[in-house]
């Protein structure tokens, strides 16, 4: 048994529960790891996933999901190198949902992350997902203009509570079946202050190394930090299901934010109980005229 640093239930969302993100620390607690101590626990973490995906691919039953999700500058992308450190290139890959195009327009939101979703013995991680549909959209409906929506009848937020309740009902349906059918889903909610927002994106704006990350949208989105923040407390509270459980981590300390996922993920695949495959009796008696084969040759 692997030995794990962090308790992942004092992250997890129960199903049902209602949460107040202002009321969440974006801090760990005091109990916790020192950063030290965390980069020691991160590689460690980071040597198990390595092995623990190899098992996954070999084994070729099951599947993983990792969802990201933030404020601007909550520290996904970092999140994604540093935790994922030393998987195998070929049994991973990272999609980013940036704003749909027109054809995704002209489909159900569920149908964009399809071609992305990880076969049996992968793993997908989404920087942002579907959930988009439910927090960005939420903040900005007339984003659904295009989307031509026959149930949409006006943009105002009163009517369109309805819809909403409708996305979160689809993406548990849509996330129960990917249980169903081998692929374990973990949701990660990077949960920064405003405070720490502030300080990134001026690192980025003096920073010469970092000024390619700068969006000048980021600061407007970033005077909307209310209605996001209602729109990720109501997301993550209807959407978290023992099925497809979302962790509030706290990612002001980039440090921690990143060794309490590793933690989370390693645990999550250890449970699993992965296992190489066994050669068959009868192949494994003919190893040795293989052997002596190879060594003739």
């Amino acid at each position: 048994m692997k030995k794990h640093q962090f308790d992942a239930s004092k992250f997890r969302v129960k199903e049902g529960s209602s949460i107040d993100l202002n009321k969440i620390s974006t801090r760990g607690s005091k109990e916790d790891l020192t950063k030290s101590q965390s980069t020691t626990a991160l590689s460690d973490d980071n040597e198990f996933l390595s092995e623990a995906q190899e098992r996954l691919y070999a084994e070729g039953n099951r599947a993983l999901l990792i969802i990201l999700q933030g404020m601007d500058a909550a520290g996904k992308d970092g999140t994604i190198r540093h935790v994922m450190h030393g998987i195998n290139p070929q049994g991973c890959r990272v999609h980013s949902f940036g704003p749909p195009n027109k054809e995704e327009l002209s489909h159900h939101f569920l149908w964009r992350p399809m071609p992305f979703l990880p076969a049996r013995g992968m793993i997908s991680i989404f920087n942002r997902s579907y959930y988009e549909e439910t927090l960005v959209v939420r903040v900005h409906p007339e984003l659904l203009i295009p989307q031509k929506l026959p149930a949409v009848k006006s943009l105002e937020a009163n009517e369109l509570q309805n819809l909403w309740k409708l996305r979160y009902r689809e993406i548990k349906n849509f996330e129960r079946t990917l249980e169903d059918n081998g692929t374990t889903v973990l949701k990660f909610f990077l949960h920064v202050s405003r405070e720490e927002q502030k300080s990134r994106l001026l690192e980025r704006l003096t920073d010469p190394e970092k000024a390619w990350k700068f969006n000048p949208r980021d600061l407007e989105e970033r005077k909307l930090w209310s209605d996001y923040k209602t729109a990720f407390e109501e997301t993550i509270s209807a959407t978290s299901t023992k099925e497809a459980p979302w962790f509030i981590i706290p990612a002001d300390d980039k440090w921690y934010a990143r060794a309490a996922i590793a933690d989370i993920i390693a645990s999550e695949l250890e449970a699993l109980d992965l296992k190489f495959p066994e050669v068959g009796k009868d192949q494994l008696l003919r190893f040795g005229e293989y052997i002596k084969e190879l060594q003739r040759d």
